[in-house]
């Protein structure tokens, strides 16, 4: 890689690392360290062909996607899961509403699977449609949509108290800028 490409790079990392860490946030189900690593293998892979990319941040997206499809995929599945914060400590309930629901609904999507995870972010985060999903995660849109329904039913019943918000509801959907995702019925 020569100097040029190299500065390039580097302005690319330090202008879009914080949006691509978001969604390797989601992806990874909370996990701020596996976000961390899904974020920073992207980019090394990146950097290896970093000449010939016309569209660098759909081209690192992609590699996110496609690294977190082939977590998922592989068949030995980790028996311990790590937490940010020990069970037995009890979170103060937040006077503002926002940060206890974004805690609700983190914590139920880190009990969803993988795949339903990476399904809902790519539709509803990332705003993609199910043709595109589809063609990211090598399956069929019957299976983005089956998927996509059961993870929302899924979601609904970890979480009842999301089911208030939205269009019928008093208060609005989280805004695109909510963490960790925007959710519709």
């Amino acid at each position: 890689m020569d100097a040029q490409a190299q500065e390039s790079f580097r302005q690319f990392v330090a202008g879009r690392s914080s949006a691509l860490l978001k969604t390797a946030v989601l992806l990874s189900g909370g996990d701020q360290h596996a976000a961390e690593d899904l974020l920073q293998n992207a980019l090394v892979k990146a950097a290896g062909r970093w000449q010939r990319i016309d569209e660098p941040e759909a081209y690192v997206r992609r590699i996110l996607y496609r690294q977190q499809v082939s977590r998922w995929r592989l068949k030995w599945r980790r028996r311990e899961v790590t937490v940010a914060e020990l069970p037995e400590a009890a979170a103060a309930p937040d006077a503002s509403g926002t940060a206890e629901l974004r805690l609700v609904l983190r914590t139920a999507l880190s009990r969803l699977t993988a795949r339903q995870r990476t399904v809902l972010v790519l539709r509803y985060f990332e705003d993609l449609p199910e043709a595109d999903v589809a063609r990211l995660l090598g399956c069929s849109v019957g299976t983005v949509r089956s998927t996509t329904h059961r993870s929302l039913a899924r979601l609904r019943t970890l979480a009842p108290e999301l089911a208030a918000l939205g269009p019928d509801g008093n208060d609005q959907w989280p805004s695109r800028d909510f963490s960790p995702v925007e959710v519709r019925p």
